[in-house]
């Protein structure tokens, strides 16, 4: 059993529920806009290379956190960075950069399968999805405002973008539209989960947002993108990027209206700001997943 924890606590599993989300509102989209099935045979495929990036992208994390001592200063929290699995198993840092490697060749050649046949236009999706993966934790983290639109990136326009163009063959406005939802949403996610680990992270010569700019700041660039996320959807349906169901998704206003008011208060409190941070997640699974419920009704 400890076995079985050291070898995939790298992988971090709790944080991978986020890759389905995201990949099932590029199938909203294509079904959406489509007039074809969409081959589910295909969404499957690409869940499959989707999940492999974030599990690759999680442990090179790990595992470089682990030689720079990152993980053994970080004051660990439910969200932080590391998983503390290899600082408790340091035999298991090798497994874990093997892991890294094993699951990028997975998501390339799953890439390359798709790319034979829906054509040369996902190449690039594909090609920048490679490049973040591999370049995230020595080099992203650097570079603060990289930092902070990065992870959006990755889970909104290269993912929803790319599961869309996978299921329809072709490039839609209402993709990239639906795709700033998590494009906002997740530059949030790890804006906030860096507050525990401000410290920790500039020990180690990481230098995101919250470095440079400071906890107040960051908590008023964090409002800012959440009240984005929300008026991206409302906006939406308006100019009929999104059918009027994916407003279910302003379920999810719910949470997001104390988190910003919690985020705004508690930004210098630590202990206080965590169960926001929790809230924070709900927001980035369940928002995605709503938009999608709405487009696939």
């Amino acid at each position: 059993m400890n076995d079985l924890k050291a070898f995939f606590g790298p992988m971090k599993p709790s944080f991978l529920i986020l890759t389905p989300a995201c990949v099932l509102l590029g199938l909203g989209t294509a079904a959406w806009t489509s007039s074809q099935p969409v081959n589910l045979g295909y969404f499957f495929l690409v869940l499959v290379g989707a999940t492999c990036a974030h599990i690759s992208v999680n442990a090179f994390n790990e595992y470089e956190d682990f030689k720079s001592g990152l993980d053994l200063v970080t004051q660990r929290t439910p969200f932080s960075g590391g998983s503390g699995a290899l600082p408790r198993r340091p035999d298991m840092a090798g497994t874990a950069f093997v892991t890294a490697w094993v699951t990028l060749v997975v998501f390339a050649l799953i890439g390359v399968y798709f790319v034979s046949v829906r054509g040369i236009g996902l190449l690039p999706l594909g090609v920048t999805g490679l490049v973040i993966v591999v370049a995230y934790t020595n080099r992203v983290t650097r570079r603060p405002l990289l930092c902070l639109v990065i992870p959006g990136l990755g889970f909104g326009p290269l993912m929803v973008m790319g599961t869309d163009f996978v299921l329809t063959g072709n490039y839609s406005f209402t993709a990239f539209y639906a795709s700033l939802v998590p494009f906002f949403l997740v530059n949030n996610l790890l804006l906030l989960n860096q507050f525990p680990d401000r410290e920790a992270d500039r020990s180690v010569g990481r230098k995101h947002l919250l470095i440079v700019a400071g906890k107040r700041k960051s908590a008023g660039v964090y409002i800012v993108m959440l009240i984005l996320a929300y008026v991206v959807i409302g906006l939406g349906v308006y100019i009929r990027q999104m059918p009027p169901a994916s407003l279910i998704a302003f379920l999810t206003a719910a949470l997001a209206v104390p988190v910003i008011r919690g985020v705004w208060k508690q930004a210098e409190n630590l202990e206080a700001l965590l169960p926001y941070l929790g809230m924070n997640v709900a927001i980035n699974i369940l928002t995605p997943v709503l938009i999608a419920a709405g487009m696939l009704i």
